[in-house]
């Protein structure tokens, strides 16, 4: 393969799947990757597990602020409002607001949720088994997260689709079903604007929720203006159900793709922990983050200049074959899996405890309640080179009775 032949820049080539074949390339050749792009200044591609961490662990070399996170730098005015989103800050202002919110996610906290969110995941498995069928993608994988994080939010249960809806439009920036930057301005504005409504409800009423936390958050001694907190919601929001809703479905196509690795866990269902990390590696959610070299730098040998952009991959990271054997096996008992599907340093996963629970717990139910599935038709992916997701995936399998008592 001709180096020459990648272009990481395109959505067009993770249609079909991550380009995995190109990352490993990438690693043995040049993990440290020039890549052009037709519509702006080209950036550098970072392939390997331990460089990877080291522009993480290092935001004073490599900002998330300046350009923000994602490969094409908004506009001015639009990179002034990305800038209040925490995921594109860098410290000391990341660490001011990621506080606000942070013991919400704490092991403990998360712990406390643990009977009810399975109560929920029950429920949701429950109304589907029966039926012998159903549109994975939304009634099975989006539900559980959704649900959640609109409980710990103070949503209201019956606007959960709206959210789903908002946030769908959002993340789909480079897919054309998802609508143009008018749609996509015009869900923005949606979320922040029900963020808004949400908030006089929680003035006038506090309750035990992130939005009421949010209200009373203060940074140097200020609380929230309107913009800061519309965006805090938005970004909860959308990575609160986002995320864990693509990993579900990745992780159940690897399950049906692999049946002996689905039988394992039917036989030996105390492996699911170990099987959720396992599709953490093997298909996360996020393909990349765009960070901006604040000076000239070097990894491995190639200079950057400072104002390039540097795009971190984890499914390429999380397949490198100096710290993975076998990388591109799928093994739910893989022993000692660090990958970094939830990313590491300064932005690593607020809500990582929250959705190993809520993974584990889903998938818990559904290695137990769904017997031999099957697709129905070929899984529909998201047209995007940022977020590894799948809009829609039929699928079949054994209707289960009743659940007695139920």
């Amino acid at each position: 393969m001709s180096l020459a032949e990648i272009d990481l820049s395109n959505p067009d080539h993770f249609v079909a799947g991550t380009p995995h074949a190109w990352f490993r390339a990438l690693r043995a050749q040049d993990p440290v990757h020039w890549q052009p792009e037709a519509n702006g200044p080209g950036f550098w591609c970072v392939t390997k597990y331990e460089d990877l961490k080291h522009v993480s662990r290092n935001p004073e070399l490599f900002s998330s602020w300046i350009g923000a996170t994602n490969i094409h730098t908004p506009p001015p005015d639009g990179l002034e409002r990305t800038r209040m989103i925490m995921l594109n800050m860098d410290p000391p202002q990341h660490v001011k607001f990621r506080r606000i919110v942070q013991r919400g996610f704490t092991p403990r906290r998360v712990a406390q949720q643990e009977a009810h969110i399975r109560e929920l995941a029950r429920r949701i498995v429950d109304a589907v088994a029966p039926r012998g069928e159903a549109e994975f993608v939304e009634e099975l994988a989006a539900e559980l997260p959704l649900q959640v994080i609109c409980e710990i939010m103070g949503v209201p249960l019956e606007d959960r689709k709206k959210i789903f809806d908002l946030s769908n439009t959002m993340i789909g920036f480079d897919d054309p079903e998802m609508g143009d930057e008018a749609t996509r301005m015009a869900a923005s504005a949606g979320l922040f604007g029900y963020a808004m409504q949400l908030a006089e409800r929680y003035k006038a009423d506090p309750q035990d929720n992130l939005t009421t936390i949010l209200l009373r958050g203060e940074v140097d001694g200020e609380n929230l203006n309107e913009i800061e907190f519309c965006s805090f919601f938005l970004l909860l929001c959308i990575a609160g159900n986002e995320t864990t809703r693509t990993v579900t479905t990745n992780g159940w196509k690897l399950l049906m793709d692999h049946p002996d690795q689905l039988e394992l866990l039917v036989r030996e269902p105390a492996r699911i922990p170990a099987a959720v990390e396992e599709i953490l590696r093997f298909d996360p959610a996020v393909h990349y983050f765009r960070r901006t070299a604040t000076q000239d730098t070097e990894i491995r040998g190639r200079r950057i200049r400072r104002g390039d952009k540097v795009v971190i991959w984890y499914p390429s990271a999380n397949r490198d074959e100096d710290v993975f054997p076998d990388p591109d096996r799928f093994d739910v008992a893989r022993p000692e899996n660090e990958h970094l599907a939830f990313g590491i340093g300064e932005h690593y996963c607020l809500g990582a405890n929250l959705a190993r629970l809520e993974l584990n717990v889903i998938f818990e139910e559904l290695v137990a309640r769904l017997r031999h599935p099957r697709l129905l038709a070929p899984p529909r992916r998201l047209r995007s080179n940022f977020i590894n997701g799948v809009k829609e995936m039929r699928v079949a399998f054994d209707p289960a009775p009743a659940r007695l008592g139920a």
